[in-house]
């Protein structure tokens, strides 16, 4: 029994430490070509899982637009696939190229939306203190129409009252002079 759980051992590591290497596809796509058509992949998934309604409106399938730009069809991109990801260094060495092509380009994105937030808070401040003063200019326009509708007011009631003569105030003092309950002047 034991020789022939030793025998079955030795077989299996023969078989199992062979070597199979995936065999070069007849059309190889370059390794930077294959990293941009995975950055590409990438980016257009990304799309599509954030904002499905783009694609669906534009009627764009991804993998066929990435087709299409590299003039490859899918069964050459499945066999390169394949080819490179069977060297997991290298192919791993390519997914983090593609990542930090991808940070690279979040970051200057995200500096550009810093940029415009600023810009639009700075335009909606101004409008805001825009929307502030044209008030008050409104309301200094309208206390002053409202003073002069006053003093056309006033000065049509003066018109329609004729002026009442001025009373004459004498400047002459009169005395009363009373004696024995008689006046005298």
């Amino acid at each position: 029994m034991k020789k022939t759980v030793f025998f079955l051992v030795i077989i299996m590591l023969f078989f199992g430490c062979k070597e199979e290497t995936v065999k070069e596809p007849d059309h190889l796509i370059d390794k930077e070509v294959m990293q941009n058509i995975i950055y590409d992949l990438s980016l257009l998934e990304a799309i599509k899982y954030n904002e499905p309604n783009t694609t669906e409106n534009y009627r764009v399938n991804p993998k066929e637009f990435i087709y299409r730009k590299y003039k490859i069809d899918s069964a050459q991109f499945a066999q390169n696939n394949i080819y490179y990801a069977s060297n997991f260094d290298e192919y791993k060495a390519m997914y983090d190229n593609v990542i930090k092509r991808i940070d690279g380009k979040k970051a200057v994105i995200d500096a550009v939306l810093k940029k415009e937030a600023k810009r639009d808070s700075l335009i909606a401040q101004k409008k805001r203190t825009d929307s502030i003063q044209k008030v008050k200019k409104i309301a200094l326009v309208k206390k002053k129409d409202s003073l002069q509708k006053i003093k056309k007011k006033d000065s049509l009631l003066l018109l329609k009252k004729k002026p009442k003569a001025p009373k004459k105030i004498s400047t002459s003092i009169k005395s009363k002079v009373i004696k024995n309950g008689v006046r005298v002047n």
